[in-house]
């Protein structure tokens, strides 16, 4: 397979935010609109870490790369532990997302691979590997992710069976998952899926909230003993594994 780099694009002020990525990327030399459209169809254009898609818009704080078809000098991985409070991808006034709370790794080149909400914290895996976001955040994909939730009143007995199950959560059935028990007010939960705040969708359905929502494990990547804030490398055995279960 062909390997490929990411360089950034550089953002200067433009109008009439949001705005189509095609005319984005026009507007900042690297293309024609049409040009633009043939290098977003053959997955070559990356908004926020995911894949671009004809027709998506961005706003002016979004980050935009594009690959090129050059080797990077080394593909980088790394287990980091979000805080509460930062955001994943595109702050607002007064916020800070991991690039600001990890500037070490951000000059790297690294991004963060899918979100994590800003109340939420626990397992982000940051990398300048492009080929990996797809394969990861793919609905299709279905690879596990777990969290380790605590809720605010004590879970009835037929929570587990109704959250493995699936549960409706504003007219989606949620696929089967995987429920831990850990106490009156606390559940380990393997989702296959990435629905928008879907944890605490499902939790708000079956009549209870979620005070406390950590990730802990992304396929064989573990959070471990990291402390939040902290950060550590991927490689080894653990990173051919982790790239196994994603075909590379």
């Amino acid at each position: 397979m062909k390997k490929a780099a990411v360089t950034k694009v550089i953002q200067n002020d433009a109008p009439a935010y949001p705005m189509r990525i095609n005319r984005y990327l026009a507007l900042h030399g690297h293309a024609t609109r049409r040009g633009a459209d043939e290098i977003i169809q053959k997955k070559r254009v990356i908004i926020n870490g995911r894949i671009a898609l004809l027709g998506d818009k961005v706003e002016a704080t979004d980050t935009v790369e594009i690959k090129t078809g050059k080797r990077p000098t080394t593909y980088l991985y790394f287990a980091y532990f979000k805080p509460r409070g930062i955001i994943t991808h595109s702050p607002g006034e007064q916020e800070t997302d991991i690039r600001e709370d990890v500037p070490e790794l951000a000059e790297q080149g690294v991004f963060p691979v899918g979100r994590l909400d800003k109340d939420s914290h626990g397992l982000i895996i940051l990398t300048n590997d492009g080929r990996i976001t797809d394969r990861l955040l793919n609905p299709a994909a279905a690879h596990d992710k777990e969290y380790i939730v605590k809720t605010k009143y004590p879970l009835r007995d037929s929570f587990r069976t109704h959250m493995e199950a699936g549960v409706d959560i504003e007219g989606y059935v949620t696929k089967p998952a995987k429920v831990k028990i850990l106490g009156e007010k606390s559940f380990a939960i393997t989702l296959t899926e990435g629905k928008k705040h879907q944890v605490r969708r499902m939790v708000v359905a079956m009549h209870n909230e979620v005070v406390d929502l950590k990730r802990s494990r992304v396929l064989n990547i573990q959070i471990g003993r990291l402390n939040t804030g902290e950060f550590r490398p991927i490689e080894g055995t653990e990173l051919k594994e982790f790239l196994k279960a994603l075909g590379l």
